[in-house]
């Protein structure tokens, strides 16, 4: 597993003008082939009256598949500039379709590049770009003398607490950045005298906001 992988958060969509011409950028999360083309379809008979409906898509974990269509722009003026967009962003498992409506100014070819560059960056800030970091979970037991010891060093940790549960002892269970538990274990069994039970769970991406980026990034 990739201790760390970008996405979009979901489906996103934004317009933008450019020159009088529409540029409606659409993003979705993809896992599959299959899944990128039904929603470059659904988009393009949404937008069956369009001047264009260009497309990408990168899925797999080492971005094993891409493509791209120009649609009857130009040759790598839209298509190829959605591909590149996605992927310096370092999106994984991410479809995007920038549909334009002609207003009647042409772009030329750096122009095209440009505004379905930013078509695609205006789809990714709608969806929102989220980091998918590897955590482990874990399980720490201990009796309430230590829970004091224990609740002060959680508050300036790294890691994530999903849940405390008191019974009759205390059971804190906290996600840690993988890379980060022998760390984390080594920290727990120093701080309560080997007193604390610590169960290692199973691991899981929890997903972190990132910012989109243009040429300019």
């Amino acid at each position: 597993m990739l201790t760390q992988y970008k996405t979009v958060a979901g489906y996103g969509e934004a317009e933008i003008v450019i020159e009088r011409s529409r540029f409606i950028g659409y993003a979705q999360r993809v896992t599959t082939e299959e899944e990128a083309a039904a929603f470059i379809a659904a988009i393009k008979k949404k937008h069956w009256d369009a001047t264009h409906n260009c497309s990408a898509f990168v899925i797999g974990e080492h971005d094993q598949i891409q493509r791209s269509s120009d649609d009857g722009e130009p040759s790598g003026t839209a298509g190829k500039p959605i591909l590149e967009c996605i992927k310096k962003n370092g999106c994984k498992d991410t479809a995007v379709v920038v549909t334009r409506y002609f207003g009647g100014i042409k772009l030329g070819a750096g122009g095209l590049v440009r505004a379905y560059t930013a078509g695609t960056v205006a789809a990714l800030k709608a969806a929102g770009i989220v980091a998918h970091v590897l955590h482990q979970a874990i399980a720490v037991s201990v009796d309430y003398t230590w829970w004091g010891k224990v609740e002060n060093e959680l508050r300036i940790g790294r890691q994530r607490v999903v849940d405390t549960v008191f019974t009759d002892k205390v059971t804190v269970h906290v996600l840690i950045p993988a890379g980060e538990e022998e760390a984390f274990v080594a920290g727990m069994v120093d701080l309560t005298n080997g007193q604390a039970e610590i169960v290692r769970g199973e691991r899981k991406y929890v997903e972190v906001p990132i910012e989109a980026v243009g040429d300019e990034g």
